[in-house]
């Protein structure tokens, strides 16, 4: 980038110069940073015309000036922050320098990623928040910025951090909550905020057990309320197996939950025995009759 800039300038240079020949010899009084947006003034020395360029990010100014007089710029003139390249040409003189643009340090835009949108009650540094932290006019402000994280909805107290921004980005880990439910995930950076919502859902089944009981030639199974190690209800449409093992044979049933629970019905075999699982999770095993 700065070698483009650098030619670029090199040609302005030797057209400048052509444009000027009654100028005698300037030099600049160049600022080492300028706060983007700020009003700000270039100083030289000497008499004559000249042309003053200056190059940097997204942004090129050309300014006719009397050598000797200060040249200024207005609030807005220069905008986005990087480093600028200037050259003051007259007659079989240039000057050339640089300085800097620096973001505005105060917040005014927060770039906010959260991740997950959604996930499973009760998980260590389960949720990851990124924030960029932006001025007005757009430039990500490099200077360390406190910037805080808030997870609050749900149940408990909320849990809070504050991080200091890192060449424009500060980053956290928190845990999901142990109750299911939407929560509200914030970050603040001075008077600016942005908020996210995570969905925090039941983790897997804990605890499975089922009921048996004869029904004429059959038996009727079924779950206890099946939820997960917080205690939070296992969401409705879980499918539940139901395995019966007898004489050499297998017969098993899927059911998803309704209202809690999984019921269904089997043959009633003396001696089999009847087990219970859910995805990866296996309940109480029952041996039914005598063999």
């Amino acid at each position: 980038m700065r070698s483009g800039l650098k030619s670029f300038l090199g040609a302005l240079i030797l057209f400048a110069a052509g444009q000027s020949a009654s100028a005698q010899s300037g030099s600049l009084g160049l600022p080492r940073t300028v706060e983007a947006g700020a009003a700000f003034s270039i100083n030289t020395t000497g008499s004559g015309k000249a042309v003053l360029y200056i190059v940097g990010p997204g942004q090129a100014l050309r300014r006719d000036v009397q050598l000797g007089e200060a040249i200024s710029f207005a609030a807005g003139d220069m905008h986005n922050a990087g480093h600028y390249l200037v050259v003051l040409a007259g007659g079989a003189s240039t000057e050339n320098g640089a300085f800097d643009v620096t973001a505005v340090h105060q917040p005014t835009t927060l770039s906010f990623i959260a991740k997950p949108s959604r996930l499973p009650v009760d998980l260590h540094d389960g949720i990851s928040g990124v924030v960029y932290v932006f001025d007005i006019f757009h430039n990500l402000v490099l200077q360390p910025t406190p910037v805080s994280f808030q997870l609050s909805g749900v149940a408990g107290t909320p849990q809070r951090r504050t991080v200091t921004s890192k060449n424009g980005v500060a980053w956290t880990k928190l845990d999901s909550a142990s109750k299911e439910g939407a929560a509200q995930f914030e970050a603040r950076a001075g008077n600016v905020s942005d908020t996210r919502i995570i969905q925090q859902v039941p983790g897997d089944p804990c605890n499975l057990k089922m009921d048996v009981r004869p029904a004429g030639q059959r038996l009727q199974l079924e779950t206890q309320p099946v939820r997960d190690c917080s205690g939070n209800a296992v969401p409705d449409g879980t499918i539940v197996t139901f395995t019966e093992i007898y004489d050499g044979g297998e017969a098993t049933v899927d059911v998803p939950l309704k209202r809690g629970v999984a019921k269904t019905e089997m043959p009633a075999y003396k001696g089999a025995t009847i087990s219970v699982a859910t995805g990866v999770v296996m309940g109480n095993e029952i041996r039914w009759g005598k063999e």
